[in-house]
């Protein structure tokens, strides 16, 4: 967790964009539909990082929230 509050979750993509690693995952998601479903709903708490890498930090309840409509 950040400073901040937030929670950070990182991921990680291939030289073509795709989504190798994200954190905090739900089961039954795929890292490329997780990472989808984060940029629709908070894609502007998500930040670009050198080698491949970003970030969104959110608040830890709105992950928990996230989780729960990413399984239905």
């Amino acid at each position: 967790m950040a400073s901040d509050g937030k929670q950070l979750i990182h991921v990680r993509f291939a030289p073509d964009g795709t989504v190798t690693e994200i954190a905090e995952r739900p089961e039954g998601l795929d890292a490329q539909q997780w990472f989808a479903k984060l940029s629709n709903t908070a894609g502007s708490s998500f930040q670009s990082l050198s080698g491949g890498r970003g970030l969104f930090r959110l608040a830890p309840d709105e992950v928990a929230a996230l989780k729960a409509t990413a399984q239905q």
